[in-house]
């Protein structure tokens, strides 16, 4: 069993500065007028926008470990625990719903996905693999989701289409799906960014977060907890580099290379900023993300129209 650690007031500061990203990529001002890096890649590649969303999937995997173990030795029951985790999930799940439907409450244009849907989705998952799944299961289960989304991506014929063809959004396994199962509004008419079948590679991104928290409570020294989550950064972005040749960088398909390259770059940020803000004590430079961090959700839901703004992606 893990052992719980204080804190982190890195983790906090970094999930704060990715909820001030997600505010501003979302609400440029003008959009005629948006600074290139700001707008999301239109399908395959990727731009530093696209870093944000898998960051706050890999901050939640990192925080589910880094809570759950502290309550367990805190002598709380796993039956007790997963109630809480079922419900918070619920109610994120529902707050994404109605901030999708105000102020005109049209249930007729639902969008039963989203951000804030997937979010929960994701937390869901990732406390149910911790309270009883083990540490080397999870990393099987991770593998497997991914390469299974990569051979049904690249592979796997579509009906009535034949071999997917990943440089057209109309012409994969993600779009079918969505097509044939998805009910209400879809953010691209036919399909949907948070659809169903990339909801899949989403939970590994928390996975990987998971798979970093376990490296931070089981290692003494933080000079080791840098040093791993380091090396385990540059082994994820190895592999997204090279699984990029099958199949492309692809936010809206959340492709398998696209998770292993951003968890590397959210493993490799959560490094830094265990060595900036917790080694060399820098927190003071970054009070007002601190602030963003805190109960995130929370603070994302209550900076309108900004909240109401992001879930519209």
């Amino acid at each position: 069993m893990e052992k719980p650690i204080s804190r982190l007031l890195s983790l906090d500061v970094l999930r704060g500065l990715t909820i001030i990203l997600m505010i501003i990529v979302n609400n440029p001002g003008s959009w005629s007028h948006v600074f290139t890096p700001l707008l999301h890649a239109s399908w395959n590649g990727i731009t530093p926008t696209d870093y944000v969303f898998p960051s706050f999937l890999f901050i939640l995997g990192v925080s589910v470990v880094l809570s759950i173990s502290k309550q367990i030795q805190n002598g709380i029951a796993k039956k007790s625990i997963l109630k809480k985790i079922v419900w918070r999930s619920l109610k994120i799940y529902l707050v994404g719903l109605f901030l999708w439907l105000w102020p005109d409450f049209n249930f007729d244009s639902i969008r039963w996905v989203g951000v804030l849907q997937r979010i929960s989705i994701v937390f869901l998952v990732c406390g149910i693999l911790y309270l009883y799944i083990s540490q080397r299961t999870q990393l099987i289960i991770g593998s497997i989701l991914l390469i299974g989304y990569c051979i049904v991506m690249k592979y796997l014929p579509v009906p009535g289409i034949g071999i997917p063809d990943l440089s057209l959004p109309e012409k994969n396994w993600a779009h079918y799906i969505d097509k044939l199962y998805l009910p209400g509004y879809l953010w691209k008419t036919t399909w949907d960014p948070e659809g169903i079948l990339s909801t899949f590679p989403a939970v590994v991104t928390g996975i990987l977060g998971m798979l970093s928290g376990y490296l931070i409570v089981k290692k003494n020294d933080i000079q080791e907890k840098i040093i791993s989550l380091f090396l385990f950064a540059t082994l994820l972005l190895i592999l997204g580099d090279l699984s990029s040749y099958i199949v492309p960088l692809n936010k809206s398909l959340w492709s398998s290379s696209y998770t292993l390259m951003t968890g590397g770059i959210s493993c490799l940020l959560l490094s830094f900023f265990i060595y900036w803000v917790d080694v060399k004590n820098n927190a003071k430079y970054f009070n007002f993300a601190h602030v963003f961090g805190v109960n995130a959700i929370f603070r994302l839901c209550t900076f309108w129209p900004f909240g109401y703004s992001l879930l519209q992606q």
